[in-house]
């Protein structure tokens, strides 16, 4: 079994780091409709193993779950939220990157989401009105301003 990267948030409790992709294509971000907690669509994301830094984390995450090559990409944010997961963590620290060149063929993967699709800002901003975007998500569009 893979070890996350773990560390202490802020307040001392446990937290775990994260890393998640914002792929936009054609005008349209990719979303994926998670099967395991936290539920709602999302961006490609996933956690950070031992041993791995974040850029490499991101490109393998962003492989796994969409099929898709990441060959140029910059950071968007970086920092520690309360984003929750099934695996016991209440404190994230998060990585979000900016995807600017892609390549290959989305991949639907059964294991990792219910859905993978391309959405308009404002079918994003309905997601969000409806309480079915991951939380997580939900801050990060709103930060960039997609959700307003």
């Amino acid at each position: 079994m893979i070890k996350l990267k773990e560390g202490l948030s802020k307040s001392g409790e446990r937290m775990h780091y994260s890393v998640g992709g914002l792929i936009n294509i054609d005008g349209k971000y990719l979303l994926i409709d998670r099967i395991y907690k936290p539920l709602g669509f999302a961006c490609p994301a996933g956690h950070i193993d031992l041993g791995e830094i974040p850029e490499e984390s991101f490109l393998r995450e962003i492989k796994e779950e969409t099929g898709l090559k990441i060959n140029k990409f910059r950071l968007l944010f970086e920092e520690e939220t309360n984003a929750t997961c099934g695996l016991g963590a209440n404190h994230h620290y998060y990585y979000v990157y900016e995807c600017q060149d892609i390549s290959g063929k989305i991949i639907f993967d059964i294991s990792e989401a219910k859905s993978i699709g391309l959405y308009s800002e404002k079918e994003i901003q309905h997601f969000a009105h409806q309480k079915r975007m991951e939380p997580i998500w939900e801050y990060w569009f709103r930060k960039k301003g997609v959700i307003k």
